[in-house]
């Protein structure tokens, strides 16, 4: 079973792509809305939800986690995969993140060398991005902007409301303002806003979300890693998990994402 893991709603921004690429796996959603979002929360808080997520979803049958909270992933990602696998000799389970991917890819988009990036106050503060954009090509200038309002706005489905528009602007002209031809949501609750996002930002600039690009970095991975992927069941079933309300969350997936799902179950994550 394939896992998805995010802070909240966001990582349906991933898991509907993947579903739509790789639709013959079976898959396990965990929104931790409860304490959405991660990006208002210390190092260590985040790093101790993402440990009990990891332990929830392998305690159910996963055997590959995808991060699809960039949160988690710039500020936990490392610690699990060190805790739970290398730790572990773990040879049969994978934890994977949507950073490296989106990294590879806009580094191949730039044409100016200057690329944006938004996302949570944790995400940016932790530098992840400029990091690994540098690792493939230092001379690439990354200028990053705190958005810190937006998943708040985005889980109480408040984001398509003027308020929430004029905050977006807010955020995003001092970076629009940098001259850069690319712009990376670094959050996956972002595309949720992404209408929005393209029309302020203008035409020149490309923006770029995670989804898809998770999706196909996905299937290159498990075309290459046949130990993991043959473990994988294969019968096509969908578990959505939640730390909230579970009827908000069926809501609100079926009105932004097009998807009929069953009622999740809601859960308690401990560690």
């Amino acid at each position: 079973m394939i896992a998805i893991f995010d802070s909240g709603y966001g990582g349906l921004t991933v898991f509907k792509p993947i579903i739509h690429l790789l639709p013959q796996y079976d898959y396990l959603y965990l929104g931790d809305s409860a304490r959405t979002p991660y990006g208002a929360h210390s190092p260590e808080n985040i790093k101790h939800f993402s440990e009990e997520a990891v332990e929830y979803l392998f305690s159910h049958g996963a055997k590959l986690i995808i991060f699809a909270c960039n949160t988690a992933s710039s500020v936990a990602l490392c610690h699990v995969q060190q805790k739970y696998l290398k730790e572990k000799n773990e040879k049969e389970r994978k934890i994977l993140g949507v950073l490296i991917p989106v990294a590879e890819e806009v580094s191949k988009i730039t044409k100016s060398n200057r690329v944006g990036v938004i996302g949570t106050s944790a995400t940016i503060n932790s530098n992840v991005y400029e990091t690994e954009i540098h690792k493939i090509n230092p001379n690439i200038k990354v200028h990053q902007k705190a958005c810190p309002l937006l998943v708040p706005l985005i889980e109480e489905d408040w984001h398509k409301k003027p308020e929430a528009i004029s905050i977006l602007k807010k955020y995003l002209k001092p970076i629009k303002s940098t001259n850069i031809d690319t712009l990376i949501l670094g959050c996956t609750h972002y595309p949720l806003m992404i209408k929005d996002i393209k029309r302020i930002m203008g035409k020149k600039i490309t923006v770029v979300p995670s989804g898809e690009i998770t999706a196909k970095s996905l299937e290159n991975y498990l075309s290459r890693h046949s130990e993991i992927e043959q473990k994988l069941s294969k019968n096509r079933k969908r578990k959505f998990f939640t730390t909230d309300n579970p009827e908000k969350f069926k809501i609100f997936t079926e009105k932004h994402f097009g998807m009929k799902i069953p009622l999740p179950q809601k859960v308690e994550l401990k560690g």
